[in-house]
C-alpha cells in the first residue's frame, strides 16, 4: 500500500457506541421524532437527538459542544446518515431545540417510551414516581415558561442555589415512562397530585387499564387531597410518615403482637460479612387516615438505621437525668430514723415516670453515730444514734428498650389495595418488592445530576433547558433497555457474564458493558469500513446478550 492510499484512511474509536445506535434505532428514535417535529432544516432534528444522546452516553462530555465531539467520529456510522459536520452549528441546534419544543417534549417522549414498552414487552405492574431538585450555579433570571428557575427546597442540601425540579415516572423498576421539568420551589404533594388527574392516560396508553398497575410513590404522596384523589381507582404504595400517630400505633401493635411473617431476605446479591443482606418481616394492620380505612403493612428490617439507634441511647440518657434529678428532690441526707428512710425508698420506687424504660430500686446504709473521745479501756464505744443513708441504683429495662429497638427498625407501607382478592393478588412481600424497586428512580436521579452534565446546563431559555431534560430522559431509557436486556438475557439462561476484572457477575450494568469496547476501532477507506482487529470474546459475549450483530460496528 502506497503513501496515498494511506493518507486515504481514517480511523475511529466508535467503543460501544453503535450500540447505543442500536438501540436507538429499536425504539424508532430518528424517524419518530423527524415523524413528529415537521422543520424544512437540511439538518433533521432526529439526527440532532440522536446525536445528543450519543455525546451524552459518550463520557458525558458538555452537550453544546456536540460539533466538538462529532469531529472525531464516524457521523454516517453513527447516525445512520452522511451529514455534514458544518451543519451542526449552534445556531442550526438551537433552532432544532425549539422547534421540538413547539411539539412538546412530554408527547416526544411519551411516544418512544411507549416504542420501547412495545418493542422490548415491558409488561409494567407498578408505576414509580418521584422528584429531585437540579441546582444551577449562576444567576438564572429566568421565569418564563415552562417553569422557574428558583430557590426551593434543596434535596441536594444546598439551599444557596437556584434550582429547578426534575419529576420522573418508571416502570419495571428503572424503565422511564414519563418525565418533565417543573418550578424550583414546586411541592412534591402537589406534583403528586397533579400527576394522579393523568397517570391513568400515561398508562392507558401503553394498554394498561386503570387497576392494572401499581401507583408508587414517596411519603410526600400522603394528604388529604392525594388519597381522596387516587380513591379506589387509582391503586398505591407509598410510605407512612412517622408524623402520623397511626404509624407509630401500626408499630406499637405489631411489636407487641410478635405475630410476624418472615419473609427473609429480599437481596439479589450474596450475603457477606461485611454487608449482610437486610432480614424481612411483615405484619398486617388498618389504619384509619381521613376517615378512610387502608391497608397498613408493618414491615421490621433487621437492618436497623443507626441514627434511629443513636435516637433511643439519647432518650435512655435523657431519661435517666431527669430521674436523678427526682431523686435529689425526695431524698434529705442522712436520715435520722428507720421508718422516715423506708418510706423515702419506697417513695422513690413510685416517682412519676415518662416511660417505664428504667425502674430504681434503693439500699439503705445504716451508720453509726458515736460521741467524741476514745472510750475507757475495756469499755466498747457505744453509738449515741444512727444516720440512715440511701443509695438509689437505676435498672435499665431491657425489654422494653428492646420493644423501642424493634419498633425503630420498623417502617409502615401504606395501601389502598385492601379487599380480600386484592390482597390475594398482592400479598405483603410483593408490596414490599414492588416499593424497594423504587431505589430504581433514584439511581435514575444520579445518572441525570451527574456533574458534568449539570454544570453544562447554561442555556439562555428555559424552553431548551426543557429539551434538554427530554434527550438526557432518552438517554436514560436507552441505557436501562440495555441494562434490562443484559439481566433478562443472565435469567433466562441461568448464567453469569465477564463482571469487574474478569470476575462473573449476574448482575451486569450498562456502565460495566461501555468498558469493555473502549478499544474498538473503525478503519475507513472510501465508503468501506472494517474493525482495527478482530472483536474479543469478551465484545462477543456482550453482543450476544444484547442481541446485537458484529456489523453493527461497520455498517452505517
Amino acid at each position: 500500500m502506497d503513501i496515498k492510499e494511506f493518507s486515504s484512511l481514517t480511523i475511529t474509536d466508535v467503543q460501544f457506541l453503535p450500540i447505543i445506535k442500536e438501540y436507538a434505532r429499536r425504539i424508532n428514535l430518528v424517524e419518530t421524532i423527524n415523524q413528529m417535529v415537521d422543520t424544512e432544516m437540511d439538518l433533521q432534528p432526529g439526527h440532532v437527538v440522536l446525536g445528543m444522546v450519543l455525546d451524552t452516553l459518550s463520557g458525558r462530555s458538555p452537550l453544546y459542544r456536540l460539533k466538538d465531539f462529532l469531529e472525531e467520529k464516524d457521523i454516517e456510522l453513527l447516525l445512520g446518515k452522511a451529514v455534514s459536520l458544518e451543519q451542526f452549528t449552534d445556531h442550526n441546534i438551537g433552532r432544532a431545540l425549539d422547534k421540538i419544543f413547539e411539539i412538546g417534549t412530554q408527547k416526544i417522549f411519551g411516544q418512544l417510551s411507549q416504542n420501547a414498552v412495545n418493542g422490548f414487552q415491558i409488561k409494567p405492574t407498578g408505576a414509580h414516581y418521584d422528584t429531585t431538585s437540579v441546582s444551577v450555579y449562576g444567576d438564572y433570571a429566568m421565569t418564563d415558561e415552562p417553569f422557574e428557575i428558583t430557590y426551593g427546597h434543596s434535596k441536594d442540601k444546598r439551599p444557596d442555589l437556584k434550582q429547578f425540579l426534575v419529576e420522573m415516572l418508571c416502570v419495571d423498576r428503572n424503565i422511564p415512562l414519563f418525565g418533565g421539568t417543573r418550578d424550583g420551589n414546586a411541592s412534591d404533594k402537589t406534583l403528586n397530585n397533579e400527576l394522579l388527574t393523568s397517570i391513568s392516560k400515561h398508562m392507558a396508553n401503553h394498554g394498561l387499564k386503570e387497576n392494572a398497575f401499581v401507583y408508587v410513590a414517596d411519603s410526600a404522596f400522603v394528604t388529604k387531597d392525594n388519597l381522596e384523589k387516587a380513591g379506589t381507582k387509582t391503586k398505591f404504595i407509598t410510605r407512612l410518615p412517622a408524623t402520623y400517630k397511626e404509624c407509630s400505633r401500626a408499630i406499637r401493635e405489631a411489636v407487641q403482637s410478635d405475630k410476624w411473617t418472615d419473609i427473609g431476605s429480599l437481596a439479589e446479591t450474596k450475603d457477606t460479612k461485611k454487608r449482610p443482606a437486610a432480614h424481612y418481616k411483615t405484619f398486617e394492620n388498618t389504619v384509619t387516615l381521613y376517615r378512610a380505612s387502608l391497608r397498613a403493612i408493618v414491615i421490621h428490617s433487621s437492618a436497623h438505621d443507626k441514627r434511629r439507634h443513636k435516637k433511643i441511647e439519647r432518650l435512655l440518657g435523657k431519661n435517666k437525668k431527669e430521674l436523678e434529678q427526682q431523686v435529689q428532690k425526695v431524698l434529705a441526707e442522712p436520715y435520722y430514723c428507720d421508718a422516715d428512710a423506708q418510706a423515702a425508698a419506697e417513695k422513690l420506687s413510685r416517682l412519676p415516670k415518662k416511660t417505664d424504660l428504667f425502674s430504681i430500686s434503693a439500699s439503705i446504709d445504716k451508720i453509726p453515730k458515736y460521741p467524741r473521745g476514745r472510750p475507757k479501756k475495756g469499755e466498747k464505744r457505744i453509738p449515741n444514734g444512727f444516720e440512715y443513708h440511701i443509695k438509689p441504683s437505676f435498672e435499665e429495662n431491657k425489654k422494653k428498650v428492646q420493644a423501642l429497638k424493634e419498633e425503630a427498625g420498623c417502617f409502615v407501607l401504606l395501601s389502598n389495595i385492601i379487599s380480600h382478592q386484592e390482597k390475594s393478588e398482592w400479598c405483603a412481600e410483593d408490596l414490599l418488592r414492588l416499593y424497594k424497586n423504587q431505589s430504581g428512580i433514584e439511581q435514575n436521579f444520579g445518572f441525570l445530576k451527574d456533574p458534568v452534565i449539570i454544570n453544562s446546563v447554561f442555556l439562555k431559555k428555559n424552553s431548551r433547558i426543557e429539551v434538554l431534560g427530554m434527550i438526557l430522559l432518552i438517554s436514560l431509557l436507552i441505557w436501562r433497555l440495555i441494562e434490562r436486556a443484559m439481566r433478562l438475557y443472565v435469567k433466562k439462561n441461568k448464567t453469569t457474564m465477564t463482571g469487574w476484572v474478569r470476575r462473573r457477575t449476574k448482575r451486569p450494568t450498562s456502565f460495566m458493558m461501555s468498558t469493555k469496547f473502549h478499544t474498538v476501532l473503525v478503519i475507513k477507506s472510501g465508503d468501506q469500513r472494517q474493525l482495527a482487529k478482530p472483536l474479543k470474546p469478551v465484545h462477543l459475549e456482550y453482543l450476544k446478550a444484547l442481541d446485537v450483530k458484529p456489523e453493527v460496528f461497520i455498517t452505517p
